[in-house]
This record gives structure tokens, sequence and C-alpha cells, in this order.
């Protein structure tokens, strides 16, 4: 649900925090063939996927010249399992798909195989595991990385409120997605202190929030 509203609100402030949308679109292409290209595959084979996700995290910052919020807010749409966001207008009663920035159909099919999945010690034993959690991590790096001067977790809190109950936006935020949601916002605004982080650095926050958080 949070991602949702994330997503939802990167839309909104592309044209103010990205230089051109022609860039993030240039951006989530280029990561896409490289997590659906054989060179990733390869790489998958002999690194975990925590390790794959510090790698995809280099390749954006190189791409984008060592612009972080560029980075970050390519690799949130690069790394999203969907490319449609369902909104149910509350008035006329009617759906519509919002279309996410992405690339064409079977480059996208493609590069979900790819994603990184096993990223936490209790990631699902399945082939889908916790991608959707990759891009919940990019996405609350990306927002509080650029937005300092509140408690962003309070703000969104209350904007999921305002949204879910004036659009309906389908789906559930479970325990797990808030805990990575806590870990992004943590190594976003990490960024602003140390340059140097990896997002495995976060990562072993995993843990500890666990313990304060029962799982659903």
């Amino acid at each position: 649900m949070k991602l949702k509203i994330i997503l939802f609100m990167s839309i909104l402030i592309i044209p103010v925090l990205s230089s051109k949308a022609q860039s993030l679109s240039g951006a989530v292409y280029y990561l896409s063939r490289y997590i659906a290209s054989d060179r990733f595959k390869t790489l998958k084979q002999n690194v975990n996927d925590v390790d794959l996700v510090d790698t995809l995290y280099l390749r954006a910052l190189k791409y984008e010249n060592n612009d972080y919020s560029e980075a970050l807010l390519a690799l949130t749409f690069t790394t999203l399992p969907f490319n449609r966001m369902p909104l149910h207008l509350p008035v006329f009663g009617a759906q519509i798909n919002l279309r996410l920035p992405s690339v064409n159909e079977s480059l996208f099919l493609e590069k979900n195989k790819e994603l990184p999945s096993q990223i936490f010690f209790d990631s699902p034993q399945n082939p889908f595991g916790d991608k959707d959690k990759v891009a919940h991590f990019f996405g609350n790096a990306f927002l509080s990385y650029n937005i300092t001067f509140f408690n962003i977790s309070k703000f969104m809190g209350i904007l999921v409120e305002l949204f879910e109950t004036s659009f309906k936006v389908g789906g559930g935020l479970d325990n797990r997605d808030l805990i990575t949601n806590y870990i992004g916002e943590f190594f976003g605004k990490a960024l602003n202190i140390n340059k140097n982080l990896l997002p495995s650095q976060s990562f072993n926050l995993y843990l500890l929030l666990r313990g304060f958080i029962k799982i659903n």
C-alpha cells in the first residue's frame, strides 16, 4: 500500500526532483537491460542477492554521474515488479490503471525474472521471494534523501490515510513491508551524511527491527 503512495508522490514530484522525464526513462531502460543481461545472470550465480542490490545501486550511481536522487528514483521504478497502478475513483466508481515509468513488455518480464528476491533471512523461498521489497527500499530511500526537513514516516502515514480514503488504492501493507520502509528511510537519510554507504549495510537493520515488530 505505502509503496503505491510513494509511486504516486514520485510521479507528481518528478518534474521538481528529476532533471527531466527523459532522463528517468533512459535510466530505467538502461538498468532493466542490465538486469536482463547475460552478465547479470552470470553474476547471480556467484554472489548473493544482497550483493546484487549493491551492484545495481552502484551501477545506477555510475549511470547518473553520482546524482544520488536520480539514482534512487531510477532504481525505484526499475525494481518494481509491476508497471501499472490501479486507482479506484470514488466519485465515478471507476478504476483506472496509472501507467508507471517502465520499459516494453518483453524486457519488463525478462527483467522481473532476474530481480533480486532473497534479500532477508526470512525471504519466502519461492521464485518471487521479496522482489517487491527492493522497490519498497529504494522508494523510501528516495523520499527520505530528498525530504529531510520533517519526519517522512509520520508524513507518509497521514498521506496514506488520506489517499486511501479518497482513492481507495488497492493492496495491503504487511509488517515486513513496514520494516523494509524503515530501512529504506534510514538509508536515504544516512546518505545525506555519508555518501559511501551501501544498501547492504542498511539491510543489517532488518534482523533488529524484526525483533520489535510482530510479523503477520
